[in-house]
Order: structure tokens, then C-alpha cells, then sequence
């Protein structure tokens, strides 16, 4: 299984590569986001894994280039900003998870573990998922409600998929984590909180009837009251 790292701090890099070439990785490396945008544009990888303070292009604009080429690859930002709005921002560019300095290597091969599990194959549901006034194209991925056009992000978009997918079922935010997001549940964020409140905003600000419910202690549902 081959993985990309980019880190620019020989050390970390080093000791990394050495971890995950024991546990049976094959790693190739890149010093900064010029080269490892090169890797990962010619090379085929099972996981990315990039620090966000890198020269050349940082981590952030790194992840969201190889987005914007139809890259699926799963991508773990390492980051020694551990604010909710800095792994917010991770999250948008389009990254899987990510990881806070410092870290034990034992913690980041659970990640590289869960990140390149993700299965390929492809789901044959219905393209078309409909719930109240809430229509959602899993083809075109568009959503509208009331014939309206509401603009998400990726991960935004996932989110409602799944909380349509579960209608009338309470879903809790260690269940977003792992199954929308494939990322272990960090109760020190308010991360999963704060895309629920952008969602929300979208979904159900501008209308009576409010479908994106908290029940308190327990997580978030979507129904008709």
C-alpha cells in the first residue's frame, strides 16, 4: 500500500516513514508542497499525508488543488494548529481528518489504518433522495428545497445525505465522525457542532418548518415537528 507524506522537518519525516515502512507502508516523500503536489499528480496513492506549514505551497492550498482535479485520495493534514477554526479550514479544503503536534506514532497509524480501509466500491442506491420539501441529486450534487438551489460544501453535503439516509433516527456525534466523515470523534472540538449550525443555517433559516433537530445529550435528527 503506497502512501505519500510531505513534512519539511527532516526528523519528524524520517521517524514517520520509518514507523509506517515497518507496519508494511510503502513511502514516498516530499520536503515541500511544490514537489509532493508533483507526486501526488503523477503517482497513485492510497493516502496523502501532509503537514499544513510546508514551503512551497502550505498544506491548505496543497489539499484543495488536488481536490479540484477529481482526486478522491483520502488526505490527513498533520497540524500544530489545533483550533476549531484551523481544522474547520483543514475540512473545507477537502482533507479527511487530521492530526495535532505532537502526536504518538501509535495514534497516527490508527488513522492511516482507518483512512485507507475506505472501500471502492460503488453503491448502486437511488440517485434521487427526497424528504419534505428537501430534494437532494446524489448525481449532480445539487440540493433544493421548495425548488430553491441551496449551495453546500462537500462536507456539508455528506452530512445532509447521511441525516436524510437516517430520517427520524437521532444521530449522534460520534456516529458523524466515523461514518460521514471516516474521522475519529475529538471531544475536545466543537467541530461536528459548528457544520451542523452552517447546515442548518442553509436548510432551515429561511423557512418555517424546521427539519434539522437537536435533541439535546443525544445528537441531531431529521424530522417534521
Amino acid at each position: 500500500m503506497k502512501l505519500l507524506l510531505i513534512e519539511d522537518e527532516p526528523k519528524t519525516l524520517q521517524s514517520i516513514k520509518q514507523g509506517l515502512e515497518e507496519n508494511g507502508y510503502e513511502v514516498d516523500i516530499a520536503y515541500d508542497g511544490l514537489i509532493g503536489r508533483q507526486l501526488a499528480k503523477n503517482n497513485t496513492y492510497q493516502l496523502i499525508i501532509s503537514d499544513i506549514i510546508i514551503p512551497g505551497i502550505n498544506g491548505i492550498e496543497l489539499c484543495r488543488e488536488i481536490r479540484t482535479w477529481g482526486d478522491e485520495t483520502p488526505i490527513l493534514m498533520l497540524t500544530a494548529l489545533g483550533t476549531t477554526d484551523d481544522k474547520v479550514t483543514g475540512l473545507d479544503a477537502g482533507a479527511d481528518d487530521y492530526l495535532v503536534k505532537p502526536f504518538e506514532f501509535k495514534e497516527l497509524l490508527a488513522r492511516v489504518r482507518a483512512l485507507t480501509k475506505r472501500g471502492t466500491t460503488v453503491s448502486h442506491t437511488a440517485q434521487l433522495l427526497k424528504f419534505a420539501d428537501l430534494e437532494i441529486s446524489l448525481d449532480a450534487k445539487t440540493v433544493h428545497r421548495s425548488g430553491n438551489k441551496i449551495n453546500l460544501t462537500a462536507r456539508e453535503f455528506n452530512l445532509l445525505v447521511y441525516l436524510i439516509r437516517n430520517q427520524g433516527r437521532v444521530i449522534s456525534k460520534v456516529e458523524i465522525a466515523e461514518q460521514v466523515w471516516d474521522i475519529g470523534f475529538d471531544t475536545g472540538t466543537n467541530v461536528i457542532e459548528v457544520y451542523v449550525n452552517y447546515l442548518r443555517k442553509k436548510i432551515d433559516k429561511d423557512y418555517p418548518v424546521k427539519l434539522i433537530h437537536t435533541q439535546f445529550g443525544m445528537g441531531y435528527v431529521l424530522k417534521v415537528e
